[in-house]
C-alpha cells in the first residue's frame, strides 16, 4: 500500500487567522514558520496536523499543539491535476515547544530487497 493513500482526505479546515504581529522580525526571534496543508487531528482537537507537499510521493506531516501556534496565515492554494484546490498555510510555532514529524513508510525487510530471499 502506498503510504500516501493512508492519509484520509479531510474536509475544509478553516484556519482562524490570528492577529497579525506588528513586527515580523520580532516574531522570527521567538517563533519558527512551517508551511503546508493544515488538517484537523483525527482524535485530539488540541493538536493540528500540517501536511507538507501533499502531492509528493515523499509526503510527511508535522503535528503541533494549537496552543503553541502564535500566528497562521493563508497562502495561495495549490491545484491538483484533477482540479481540486488544496489550502496551504504558514503557521508560526513558538521556539522550544515540542512538535512531531511523521513520515509514512512501507515496512519491508531490506535484506530481501537487496539480496533476495535466499540470503541470510
Amino acid at each position: 500500500m502506498n503510504p500516501i493513500h493512508s492519509i484520509q482526505r479531510g474536509g475544509k479546515f478553516e484556519i482562524q487567522q490570528f492577529k497579525k504581529p506588528g513586527n515580523i522580525l520580532e516574531l522570527k526571534k521567538t517563533h519558527v514558520s512551517f508551511t503546508g496543508t493544515p488538517m484537523r487531528h483525527p482524535y485530539d482537537p488540541a493538536r493540528v496536523l500540517l501536511i507538507v507537499d501533499m502531492l509528493s510521493v515523499q509526503a510527511y506531516c508535522y503535528e503541533f499543539f494549537v496552543a503553541d501556534i502564535a500566528f497562521a496565515e493563508e497562502l495561495p492554494a495549490i491545484v491538483t491535476p484533477e482540479g481540486d484546490a488544496l489550502t496551504t498555510s504558514r503557521i508560526w510555532v513558538k521556539k522550544g515547544t515540542i512538535g512531531m514529524r511523521i513520515t509514512p513508510f512501507v515496512v519491508e525487510d531490506m535484506r530481501e530487497a537487496l539480496f533476495g530471499r535466499d540470503e541470510p
